[in-house]
C-alpha cells in the first residue's frame, strides 16, 4: 500500500522534474490560438496594441504566461504596447510583466510601451477611452502626463488602437465586447484562464471576439508559434507529468485491489 505522504512526494518529484528538465511535449496548435497569432502578425509596425490585465493575483501563474507570450510577440514585431488594468490586483502584476518583457526585448518606456495603471468603474473606463484615453488616464502609472510621452501622444481613442487584448480570469472580456467592440468597433482578443473558455465561445463564434487563447495549453501553443519555450511550455509539461503519475497510481491501485480480491477468494 502506498501512503498519502508517498503520493505527495512522488507528485512533487514528477512536477519538479518536469519543471527542471524544461522538456516540452509536442503539442498541436488550436485554430483560435493560431488566429490570435496571425492577427498580431498581420499588424504593421505603426500599429498599437492595448493589453489590459483584468485578473486577480491568484490567477497570475496561469494567465501570466499568456500575457508574456503575447507581449513578446508584439515587441518582436516592433509593435508598441499600451498596458492598463481594470482589476486592481492586476495593476502591479501587469506593470511588472511588461517591464520585464520590455527589458528583455530592449524596448524603451515611453516610446515602445507605456502603462496607464488602474481605473475603477471599468464600464465607464472602457466607454471613456472610446472618446478620450487621456480623459480617463490623464497620467500614466509612473505619474507622467500622457502628452509628455511619445506613445501617449499617439493614442487618443480606440481609433489609434489596432487590437485590445484582455488578459482575464473572469467576465471582464464581456464588458470589452459590449462597450468597446459593439459601440466603437474595436477588435478584441481574450487571453483567458482555461475554465473561462466555454463562457466566451459564443462571443468568438459570433465574431465579437477576434480570437481566444487560454490556459497553460494556449500559452504553450503560442510559445511554440514563437519558437520560444517559456512558462507555458513548462507548465504544460508539469501538468502532463502530474496527470501521468495520477493515471499510473489509479492503474496500480486497481491492480492491487484485483490481486487482493483474488487472494481472498483463494483463502475462502
Amino acid at each position: 500500500m502506498i501512503g498519502r505522504r508517498t503520493v505527495f512526494v512522488l507528485l512533487a518529484l514528477a512536477v519538479g522534474g518536469a519543471l527542471l528538465l524544461k522538456a516540452g511535449l509536442p503539442i498541436g496548435i488550436s485554430p483560435s490560438t493560431q488566429e490570435v497569432f496571425d492577427a498580431i502578425e498581420a499588424l504593421d509596425s505603426g500599429s498599437v496594441v492595448m493589453i489590459s490585465f483584468d485578473h486577480e493575483a491568484s490567477s497570475l501563474p496561469e494567465v501570466g504566461p499568456l500575457g508574456a507570450a503575447i507581449t513578446d510577440h508584439c515587441f518582436r514585431r516592433g509593435i508598441p504596447v499600451v498596458g492598463l488594468a481594470l482589476f486592481s490586483e492586476g495593476t502591479a502584476a501587469g506593470y511588472d510583466l511588461l517591464g520585464r518583457r520590455a527589458a528583455a526585448a530592449g524596448r524603451r518606456y515611453g516610446d515602445d510601451w507605456i502603462y496607464l495603471g488602474f481605473r475603477p468603474q471599468y464600464t465607464a473606463a472602457i466607454l471613456g477611452m472610446g472618446e478620450s484615453i487621456a480623459g480617463v488616464f490623464a497620467a500614466d502609472y509612473e505619474g507622467n502626463a500622457l502628452e509628455t510621452l511619445p506613445l501617449g501622444r499617439r493614442v487618443a481613442t480606440y481609433d489609434d488602437i489596432a487590437l485590445v487584448i484582455s488578459v482575464a480570469d473572469g467576465s471582464m472580456p464581456t464588458y470589452w465586447v459590449e462597450f468597446a467592440q459593439a459601440r466603437y468597433g474595436q477588435e478584441i482578443v481574450a487571453a483567458l484562464s482555461a475554465v473561462m473558455v466555454t463562457s466566451f465561445l459564443p462571443y468568438y463564434e459570433a465574431g465579437q471576439l477576434a480570437g481566444i487563447v487560454a490556459g497553460f495549453r494556449g500559452a504553450a501553443e503560442y510559445e511554440q508559434l514563437l519558437n520560444a519555450p517559456g512558462a507555458g511550455t513548462r507548465g504544460m509539461s508539469a501538468q502532463s507529468a502530474a496527470h501521468g503519475l495520477i493515471a499510473l497510481l489509479v492503474v496500480w491501485g486497481n491492480v492491487q485491489a484485483w490481486r487482493d480480491r483474488r487472494r481472498k477468494r483463494r483463502e475462502v
